[in-house]
């Protein structure tokens, strides 16, 4: 297979979708005969130009990826009440209507995990298989797992931390510095971030971040914070494909608790990565998920 890191330019088209609050941007790019697959990226409110490194998934499939409302290159409405989970799924489902297949496969990863979850649980008939990359999927054990690895920071960076949350102060130079360690050993461990991971930064809508997660990555105080989906997952009927890193900010071990859970499912977890497989080791990451839709493609 060519190298997966490889961007491709697959035939496809840049449409908008109309949903509920505006029009979002969405990249349908090649075509075949093998499931669709939808990307749904983290966030909340960051883009899917991160998503890049998985467009060599098209060359025997639609590829989707869309920014969901309010970054990227979708409509930026100026209105918090917009900023509701249901609203999110609901918008999924109208992504999914666009391309007019009677099943597709859904990739969630991080905080997009939480809508594919909540879709392939209220619309199983749509679904043919569902990967959750890096999931967050039961916030209880997100807290818990962000409070140990805080805790391992070193002491300087964690004093400088606490003084600014207790002070108010987390939209400080000195704060997004301290917090950059945070991200460097647990969210992206490559020592020069792509510029496709460096466009969804700089496009990311931090006001709908701040009102749904919270004030940094290991900070989940925001609306979010009570979502719990891990009693349900014995509730899906689909193949289901878990990803992890193994530096990951949603640990291993977390996710492995999810897949016990899950009827039908695996879990690959990349060694050498943290919270984006996919940009961190892209061969590895897209050789399983071709796998996996593969066998998807020839089940009985």
């Amino acid at each position: 297979m060519t190298d997966a890191a490889t961007l491709i330019d697959p035939p496809g088209e840049d449409v908008r979708i109309d949903v509920t609050g505006g029009q979002v941007f969405c990249r349908v790019l090649g075509f075949g005969d093998g499931i669709p697959l939808v990307t749904i990226h983290g966030g909340p409110g960051a883009p899917s130009d991160y998503f890049e490194t998985l467009e060599p998934l098209a060359r025997n499939r639609r590829f989707v990826r869309y920014d969901q409302l309010g970054c990227g290159r979708s409509d930026r409405p100026a209105d918090p009440a917009l900023w509701q989970r249901a609203r999110f799924v609901d918008e999924l489902r109208r992504v999914i209507a666009h391309l007019g297949a009677p099943q597709v496969c859904l990739l969630g990863h991080s905080w997009g995990s939480m809508i594919a979850a909540d879709f392939a649980l209220d619309h199983p008939d749509a679904v043919a298989g569902l990967i959750l990359a890096s999931p967050c999927l039961n916030m209880a054990r997100v807290t818990a797992d962000m409070d140990r690895l805080r805790a391992a920071l070193p002491a300087v960076v964690k004093d400088m931390l606490d003084r600014h949350e207790a002070a108010g102060t987390t939209e400080s130079g000195e704060y997004q510095v301290a917090a950059m360690a945070f991200y460097r050993r647990h969210i992206c461990r490559s020592e020069i971030w792509p510029e496709a991971l460096m466009r969804s930064v700089d496009g990311w809508n931090m006001d709908i971040y701040r009102q749904m997660w919270g004030p940094s990555e290991f900070t989940p105080t925001g609306e979010l914070r009570d979502y719990n989906v891990e009693p349900r997952l014995a509730e899906l009927t689909m193949p289901v494909l878990y990803l992890a890193g193994r530096h990951d900010e949603i640990p291993p071990e977390t996710v492995q608790a999810y897949r016990e859970r899950t009827p039908d499912a695996r879990l690959v977890v990349f060694e050498n990565s943290a919270h984006v497989a996919h940009i961190e080791e892209p061969v590895a990451c897209i050789a399983a998920i071709n796998n996996f839709l593969t066998e998807l493609e020839h089940a009985p």
